[in-house]
This record gives C-alpha cells, structure tokens and sequence, in this order.
C-alpha cells in the first residue's frame, strides 16, 4: 500500500524531476543485495513520486482530450442540443404535490399574472413621463444642434468648462497657453460650428461604426441632428428617430425617420414571459436618392458565353450593397409572423440599434464624441479584468515563492534595454 505524504507531495516541479533523477541513480549503483536491504521507507518514497508523475500525466492526457473536444463542432453542436433538451424539464416534484397543494400554487400563478398586468400599466407611466421630460429636454437639445451647425455661438461663460487637471495649472501656463492657441487659430481658417459631429459620434461607437462604410462617410457629414420623437397621448406607444441632413448631392429628404412600434402588456398565451415593453416592429422611409447616388445599390458586370456558339457577352447587374442607408429599410414583417432565420437577425440587431440611440445616443452624443461614454460603457469589462489580474499577480507570487525561479531568464534583453 503506497502512503502520501502531502508535505512530500508539495514540491514544485523542478524539485520533483531532481527528487526521482537522485533515487535512479542511487537504484542503479547498488547491487541485488544493497536493493533487498533497501530502507522500507524509501521503496514507498520512490512509489508516492511514481504515482505522482503518473497521476500529473493523466491529468495532462485528460487536459488535451477536454481541448480536443471542446474544437470539434460537432461535438458541441450535441452537447448544445442535450443542454437545451434539459432547459425546463421537470424534476417530478412538482406533479408529485398533493391536489389541495397544487391549487394554492395555481392561485399563486393568478397572482403572478396580475402583478404582470400591474408592472404593464407601470411602463406604461414610464412612457408618459419620457414623453413629458422630452419636451423639457427638447430646448437643450435644439441649442445643441444650433451650436453643432453654426448657428449659434456660445457665449465665453457657456465655453469654460474647468477640469481637474486644468486647477492645477498656474496662472502663467494658462495665459501662455491661450496666446498660443490663439495664434493657432489666426493662422488657420476658423471652422464653422462642430464638424462632422455625428459621423464621429457613429465611428465612436462599435454597434454603429460597423454599419458605417467608407462610401457612407461622405453623406454623414451633412447629418444635422438627431431627434427621438414619442407618440402621441391616447395613441399605441412607438417612438420615432428622425435624422436631419442639409442639402446635399445624394439625396432630396431634408429629413428621414424610422419608427419602432412597442408593446406593454402581457402576452395571453404565456403571461409570464412579461419583462417590460417590447418591439413589435419597426418602419423605415423612401429615400428620394439623386441619379447614381444610391449607396445602397452596386451594379456589377458579369461576363457569359454562349454554349453553342461560343461568343461572350457582358451583363450588367444590380445588386444590394453594404450601407448605413439600408437602416432605413428593415425587413418587412408578413402578418402570419413568420420570418427567416436572416431577417430575424436583422430586425433583432435593428430593435437594438433603434434602442441604443434613443436611450444613449441622442441625450449623450457629446461624450460619445469625446469617447467619454465610451469610457463609461468599457467599465461594465472592469470586474472581468480585476479578476484576470488576480489570477496573473499570484502567478506571479508562486514564481517568486519558488527558489528555483530566476526572474532575469524572463527578461528579454532588448526589450528591457533603456533608451
């Protein structure tokens, strides 16, 4: 029977290899005789190192098959499907209640449905009160657009605007620095308003810079204003985004909107799924696109060959191309409901994209312009990024611990070399 001993058993690895290295060779120096009389106690040493190596070495088999399998598509495709085949599934205890049991739960479950229709007409408050704020918004969001677009210049007392780092400045540096930059401002043109402000609030932001292409760019660049706009009182809840644009080459709309259609009320047929308004659809708007300038469209030409007579000749095609514009054309829903797996990607991207600048976009477009609420969005990622630390400093740790370890063959020489 092999013994462990854990205060053996915690040697570090290099420690291990010179352990079972000195015991190999002191085996092979002594002769039958010297091994019968071997010390009893170092026979189970040598054991408990043996079977330490072999365990580690199972460990590392079983390590390589888990990444193996975690690779295979296949694999994990049935993997997915037996979890999602265990979603839901019943461990018998509810059907095994009594009767008079199972009716107070149900009675429970009519409850559940009724504070479902409360939280409903909650939202439904909710949505009121963003339609009376909005107006109250509405004036500060009509400077901002003067001031973005040259029509208005703010006055010295609106521009101070005092940061931190700017108290700690002396008196001098800060007239120094204001000689400077108004020299800089004679000696080039003075540019009107805020130029391409939104097109560089949309490269700011991931979700709305992949939609951006390169042909778009010039178009955004005439992008005034955007506005979100609510239903009416007493009508279904929607909200509108309306994009304002100056005269330009590519279009005739002064402005083009797209309208979601929400709903706050549980759904009938499973009441519990109920988690705030949700929504339902959404419609976009013609663009009244100038010759040869819809973005949204490529013509391609394609060669074809005649099978019989063997002549060539050159078709050319029209086909959709990748563009922010195409925002303005969603899927349409056909009333049974049913759509294709490609379409629903699209309108489920489509009801986030709306969402996201009606909820952030629009009140906050300044400190996306800064990257400021880029910032603020990147600190949902900082416990994840605490915890990778965590794990790197006791790495760290146990590489100091151990008496083996030589920081300088870590180092890289050209790297580390001062300049």
């Amino acid at each position: 029977m092999v013994v462990c001993h854990p205060e053996r058993l915690r040697k570090r690895p290099g420690e291990l290899v010179t352990t079972i290295g000195l015991k190999s060779k002191r085996m092979a120096d002594i002769d039958n005789k010297e091994q019968a009389e071997l010390d009893q106690q170092d026979m189970e040493d040598v054991e408990e190192v043996e079977e330490e190596e072999t365990g580690e070495d199972a460990n590392s088999k079983a390590r390589q098959l888990t990444v193996q399998m975690m690779q295979n598509p296949q694999i994990l495709a049935a993997l997915q499907e037996r979890l999602d085949g265990l979603v839901g599934t019943s461990t018998g205890y509810i059907e095994s209640l009594p009767k008079v049991v199972k009716r107070r739960v149900n009675a429970l479950k009519n409850l559940q449905v009724q504070c479902a229709q409360i939280e409903a007409k909650f939202y439904e408050e909710v949505h009121e009160l963003e339609r009376k704020y909005a107006a109250l918004y509405q004036p500060l969001f009509d400077k901002r657009s003067e001031i973005i677009n040259a029509i208005y210049e703010p006055t010295e007392e609106e521009c101070e605007w005092k940061a931190d780092v700017e108290e700690e400045i002396s008196e001098e540096m800060k007239e120094k620095a204001k000689l400077e930059e108004e020299k800089k401002d004679e000696e080039k043109e003075d540019p009107k308003g805020i130029p391409e402000f939104w097109l560089t609030v949309f490269k700011n932001v991931d979700l709305l810079s992949d939609m951006v292409q390169e042909h778009d760019e010039p178009i955004l660049k005439h992008l005034k204003d955007i506005k979100v706009k609510f239903s009416e009182v007493g009508q279904p809840m929607s909200f509108t985004l309306e994009f304002h644009f100056e005269p330009n080459d590519y279009f005739t709309n002064e402005v083009l909107t797209k309208t979601y259609r929400m709903r706050s009320e549980p759904d009938d047929s499973d009441p519990f799924s109920f988690d705030g308004p949700e929504i339902m659809g959404c419609t976009g708007c013609q663009i009244d696109w100038k010759k040869g300038k819809n973005v949204t469209l490529k013509t391609i030409k394609k060669k074809q060959k005649h099978k019989g007579r063997g002549t060539v000749r050159t078709v050319t095609k029209t086909v959709s191309n990748d563009s922010f514009f195409n925002f303005f054309s969603p899927p349409e829903v056909p009333e049974s409901g049913d759509l294709d797996d490609d379409a629903e990607a699209i309108l489920a991207a489509d009801f986030e994209i709306g969402h996201f600048l009606r909820e952030r976009i629009v009140p906050r477009s300044v400190l996306y312009f800064t990257g400021e609420a880029i910032e603020d969005d990147d600190d949902d990622y900082d416990e994840e990024g605490e915890e990778a630390d965590d794990e790197e400093g006791e790495e760290e740790a146990d590489e100091e611990n151990d008496p083996d370890y030589d920081p300088k063959k870590d180092q890289n020489p050209a790297e580390c070399k001062q300049q």
